[in-house]
């Protein structure tokens, strides 16, 4: 009998990847609920989704006959619900508490703190709505603001004097409730330290500028048992936005690899974090010889299946089935088509406009035909305006994303740089 396996927020790209698993013939692929609902909402509400998830878990179990995994692969809300449904279905997964340790960005740091403190940047916590929060900050300019819980780089702001932070509170105060209070009523579902109780999802934190390469470590924890799977290194041209590819494997020294992985086993085994998969963000400055940790996220990335399947002929799916099915994580090695394999996003400047043309069909055979392996999926088409996109960070939008296969690291970025040349997109300004 085959095994039920539910995904939020499932899209198609994601099917066709399922299908790289070991024993995917052996498994019952389930959507539940929808990106629309999960990562593109208007209004959201956690419980509300929450109780959506139920229902159609419930109306599903009937239909499939059982409940035997649950996995995540999008951030909030999506990295809370997984392990509160997984609990009531009798499915292992990580403690809520664990998890959000690491969704608050606050919450996160205190603990960071008490174990990597040599990698935590100083930090601190801003109530927005305080008369006078600028007398909360106890940096000095310039230093990065963002809320507790957000998306990509929305609301984060580099603020560099009063001024700019002033007007960075007035735009935080207008939007960070978007997030901020369904992660409230996620936070409900969890016994809260009492500075955490004040620094609620509303709340923002003020951080120490860092510098570097990115590097990101990918792993499991499966009853007690810590593992990293993979690294990435999200290497930076010269532009306006956050990083312009991901690239696996890492190039950074192994040195660097090894205390990254470290740096995350021993930040996860003191929050008490078993039985998920995660993925950690850190910031390596070569020329100070410094290593920054920037986040922690409880799940697997989609952002690198498909460049697990290039290199390693599948998908991480593989080690999140494992885990939630109770089995010993494993995943394959370096049996993909390529040695090296990038996610790359297509970037316009943070300007306003209406999408007149994008790449045609045609012309995306051509660029296939030109680079093997190769796929791009466009988020924007004709009569599209770029401000309606949903999640954008605040240095650009993002059009589209390619995925690359090549030799070498170096061929990865000539590969980008001529996709970008040969992918034509026409826009008209804004009245």
């Amino acid at each position: 009998m085959k095994r039920n396996v539910f995904i939020p927020a499932l899209e198609e790209l994601q099917r066709i990847e399922l299908e790289t698993l070991r024993n995917a013939d052996e498994l019952s692929i389930h959507g539940l609920l929808d990106v629309p609902t999960l990562v593109e909402p208007e209004d959201l509400s956690f419980n509300k989704v929450l109780i959506q998830a139920r229902q159609q878990l419930n109306e599903l179990k009937q239909f499939t006959g059982s409940v035997d995994a649950i996995i995540a692969h999008w951030d909030f809300p999506t990295s809370v619900l997984v392990p509160i449904l997984s609990r009531e279905h009798g499915i292992p997964a990580p403690p809520l508490e664990s998890v959000l340790k690491c969704e608050h960005k606050y919450w996160s740091r205190l603990e960071q703190q008490k174990v990597i403190p040599e990698m935590v940047p100083d930090f601190c916590s801003v109530d927005p709505f305080a008369e006078n929060p600028l007398e909360q900050v106890t940096l000095d300019y310039p230093f990065w603001l963002k809320p507790v819980k957000a998306f990509s780089s929305q609301l984060g702001f580099k603020v560099e004097n009063d001024e700019q932070f002033h007007a960075a509170i007035e735009e935080t105060r207008q939007y960070i409730r978007h997030f901020g209070t369904p992660f409230n009523e996620a936070l409900e579902h969890a016994e809260l330290p009492p500075e955490i109780q004040q620094a609620d999802g509303n709340t923002c934190i003020a951080e120490q500028i860092i510098s570097g390469t990115q590097g990101a470590p990918e792993g499991t924890v499966f009853q007690g048992e810590f593992n990293v799977h993979g690294v990435f290194d999200q290497p930076k041209d010269e532009g306006p936005a956050p990083y312009d590819r991901l690239e696996y494997p890492s190039g950074m020294p192994e040195r660097i690899q090894r205390q990254m992985i470290d740096a995350c086993r021993r930040f996860l085994e003191h929050i008490g974090y078993d039985n998920g998969c995660f993925n950690a963000e850190f910031m390596w400055d070569e020329e100070k010889e410094k290593l920054w940790l920037v986040e922690f996220n409880t799940r697997i990335s989609q952002s690198h299946s498909e460049m697990f399947i290039m290199v390693d002929g599948m998908s991480n799916h593989e080690v999140a089935i494992d885990i939630a099915l109770g089995q010993r994580p494993s995943m394959s090695n370096r049996q993909g088509q390529f040695p090296v394999a990038a996610k790359c996003i297509i970037h316009q400047p943070h300007e306003d406009a209406i999408v007149k043309r994008v790449p045609s069909l045609a012309e995306l055979e051509k660029l296939r035909e030109r680079f093997p392996g190769t796929k791009v999926k466009l988020d924007v088409e004709p009569g599209m305006r770029l401000s309606d996109l949903s999640n954008q960070d605040s240095f650009s939008y993002h059009l589209g994303t390619i995925y690359l296969g090549a030799d070498s690291h170096d061929e990865i970025r000539e590969r980008y740089h001529a996709c970008l040349e040969a992918l034509h997109f026409e826009f008209d300004s804004v009245e």
